[in-house]
């Protein structure tokens, strides 16, 4: 998804508004993606070598079944055992290693990743990346402990609203939920700019009615979208 430089200027243009009526700070971030999930895949692809086999006990399952494994005849004499076993091992390895492959590279697709990957997951990655973001652009030393941080993942469909401790205690958490939904939203329909826009001014609105701008009000962050 790649932004115009007119959706920059609005992003921008919708943080310095916001700010004029407040002595918060707020800083937006749009991540397209925060992690890789490959754990996610592999644990996956473990889980599927070790039980998808054994659906084929059932089925009668014999090394002649893979190609260059066994030639299909069988010795009835004790002496063939060890073959036999030797035979069957090699059998069920080749058929582990197919599955793990198969299924390490079906999960590696971006829709069926989201799909297997927990939400509880996304939801703690991207909030730590969230956090990251947060402390990387000083959002933790505005003078009042104002700053506020919307963060958008875009390959994780989640959205993080970070406030600092100084509008935590005095604004309660549940406030920034229309925060979250108005960028969501937008996000449904493929319109970051307009989340940002949108959730910009919600967020404006929020500490406008608790922290009003102060005679100076400086900026102390950067009235921008970056893109990660």
């Amino acid at each position: 998804m790649k932004l115009t430089p007119d959706a920059y200027a609005g992003i921008a243009s919708a943080i310095a508004n916001a700010e004029t009526r407040t002595s918060g700070e707020i800083f937006c971030v749009l991540a397209r993606r925060v992690s890789s999930y490959r754990d996610v895949s592999l644990a996956w692809a473990a889980a599927a070598t070790l039980i998808l086999p054994l659906a084929l006990i059932p089925l009668g399952f014999e090394p002649a079944w893979i190609p260059g494994v066994a030639d299909g005849w069988q010795a009835a004499h004790l002496a063939a055992a060890d073959t036999m076993v030797g035979h069957a091992l090699a059998a069920y390895a080749v058929v582990q290693t197919v599955i793990f492959l198969v299924v390490y590279l079906i999960t590696r697709l971006p829709d069926v990743l989201r799909l297997i990957t927990p939400r509880s997951v996304r939801r703690a990655r991207v909030r730590k990346a969230a956090l990251q973001q947060f402390l990387a652009h000083g959002l933790h030393v505005t003078k009042a402990r104002t700053g506020v941080l919307i963060f958008a993942a875009l390959a994780d469909h989640q959205v993080e609203v970070i406030a600092d401790e100084g509008i935590h205690a005095r604004v309660d958490h549940s406030t920034w939920a229309d925060v979250v939904d108005a960028m969501t939203d937008r996000l449904k329909r493929d319109d970051p700019a307009g989340g940002f826009e949108a959730a910009v001014e919600l967020c404006g609105s929020v500490l406008a009615a608790h922290f009003p701008p102060g005679p100076a009000n400086p900026n102390e962050t950067q009235n921008k979208l970056v893109v990660i």
